[in-house]
């Protein structure tokens, strides 16, 4: 983290894109990380145990509307706790179809995205008859802020030194008008990884994603730990929709955008364990943050992604790895190229930003991952060979 610290101080200076590490971005990256990380962490506990899991797109969907109706309602904790429970319906009914009777894991979570987008269209019908696409204002979630610090964090940030500003700014961003239910969310990252790698219960959890039958043998209730995992996801599908909606401050159609399925990625770029997801969310969120601030910011991240290319091509020339390597190396020549020949990047492309990013870095990792060993395979009790 430091040496990403790094690399981006030197941009900054070398460029003068002071939004690169601005506490405004930072903060707004954190804010749109979280819903990815949420849904990532939703499709972790799922494949750990074994079910793949492509319908949290239909569980945040789900999440966002029952955040929105009770939220409205009956203030921001009421929409928190139903939209979470809305999620976790959402992943109870994928457990029950491809656990119990065996239907296809894939096809299961497409009819739950395409479910969940019709449940709530008809449920906005119902509830919200004067605007169907929408729901009521939602009460601002409650920020806590920590004394004395910002103002002193705010005088070496205007100084724009290099490296020490940076680091005021990512404290700044970490110790202002910081929401409670954002604190609860990145909470959920080592509490998972604790339950899943440091207690015997996440070690048959993951037993039934490795080794179902292995696991069975030994008496884990497979069934049962499949179960809790699914149920599980769908409700931090659920919680991820829900901060989408709090944070908005409404519930709106198609409030998602695609979250579901781009958590699913940082789950796989993280190689399914919360530390590397949380990278990827990141990695996400903050450059959707900065196409939605900075143009110039946009503009200076080539030459960000020119020296992770080009680090990673010597890396591979040094391995002995000579195609990949030089590959890499002209890629990050070419990176600096368009740098230097653009001054600005087409609108189009600083808007799919995120999504290039997200695309480039799981090309760049497919190689390390390994998936759950019975990831995706249908289970049925006493038929292990």
């Amino acid at each position: 983290m430091s040496l990403v610290l790094l690399v981006f101080a030197l941009v900054r200076v070398l460029t003068g894109a002071n939004e690169l590490t601005s506490d405004g971005t930072l903060s707004a990256a954190v804010t749109s990380a979280i819903p990815l990380g949420l849904a990532g962490l939703a499709g972790l506990w799922s494949e750990r145990a074994g079910v793949v899991n492509v319908g949290l797109e239909g569980m945040m969907i789900l999440g966002t509307w029952g955040a929105g109706w009770a939220g409205s309602q009956y203030g921001v904790w009421a929409g928190v706790a139903v939209g979470i429970a809305m999620g976790a319906m959402g992943g109870l009914l994928h457990a029950v179809v491809t656990i119990t009777f065996g239907v296809d894991q894939i096809v299961s979570g497409v009819a739950i995205n395409l479910l969940g987008y019709g449940v709530c269209q008809f449920l906005s019908k119902l509830a919200f008859p004067d605007q169907p696409t929408q729901s009521p204002q939602i009460p601002e979630m409650q920020t806590f802020t920590v004394p004395w610090l910002p103002d002193a964090l705010d005088k070496i940030v205007a100084h724009h030194w290099f490296l020490v500003s940076d680091l005021a700014s990512v404290l700044h961003a970490l110790v202002t008008n910081v929401p409670y239910l954002t604190v609860i969310a990145i909470a959920l990252l080592p509490i998972t990884y604790v339950i899943l790698w440091r207690t015997a219960f996440g070690l048959r959890l993951r037993s039934c994603g490795e080794a179902p039958y292995a696991a069975e043998t030994l008496g884990v209730n497979v069934y049962r730990y499949k179960y809790i995992a699914v149920v599980m996801s769908g409700a931090l599908a659920g919680f991820g929709g829900a901060f989408l909606a709090i944070f908005s401050g409404i519930y709106r159609e198609g409030q998602t955008g695609g979250k579901g399925f781009i958590g699913l990625a940082a789950m796989i770029f993280g190689n399914w364990r919360p530390g590397g997801l949380a990278a990827g969310a990141g990695l996400f969120g903050y450059t959707d943050a900065l196409q939605a601030r900075s143009d110039e910011g946009v503009h200076a991240l080539l030459l960000v992604f020119a020296i992770g290319v080009g680090a990673y091509g010597g890396w591979l020339l040094w391995r002995r790895h000579f195609v990949g390597g030089t590959i890499g190396l002209v890629a990050a020549a070419g990176l600096v190229l368009w740098y230097l020949r653009a001054e600005t990047l087409p609108q189009q492309l600083v808007y799919v930003t995120p999504y290039v990013t997200t695309l480039l870095v799981l090309s760049l990792a497919s190689q390390r991952l390994r998936m759950p060993a019975a990831d995706g395979l249908v289970y049925r009790k006493g038929q292990g060979k």
